[in-house]
């Protein structure tokens, strides 16, 4: 049974780094590594210091994080 006060992993939205962290098994700077890489989910730009992550997209990496590829419309928005 889930704690009442436990981390939930939206899944539709956008979601900030602090949100999604807790549910990575990497660091920061590995999840950048593996976004340029194009096998992270792309983050959509708010502007230079503020992205976020669709939620969907997020638990698709979840799901299979050595398959996940970025598709190519997620590439061209970021």
């Amino acid at each position: 049974m889930q704690s009442p006060n436990a981390p939930v992993l939206p899944e539709v939205g956008l979601l900030k780094w602090r949100q999604i962290a807790p549910f990575l098994p990497v660091g920061r700077e590995t999840w950048r590594k593996l976004v340029l890489a194009g096998r992270a989910p792309q983050p959509v730009r708010f502007s230079k210091t503020c992205a976020a992550y669709y939620a969907a997209e997020v638990h698709l990496w979840l799901a299979d994080p050595i398959g996940y590829r970025a598709t190519m419309a997620e590439k061209q928005a970021a």
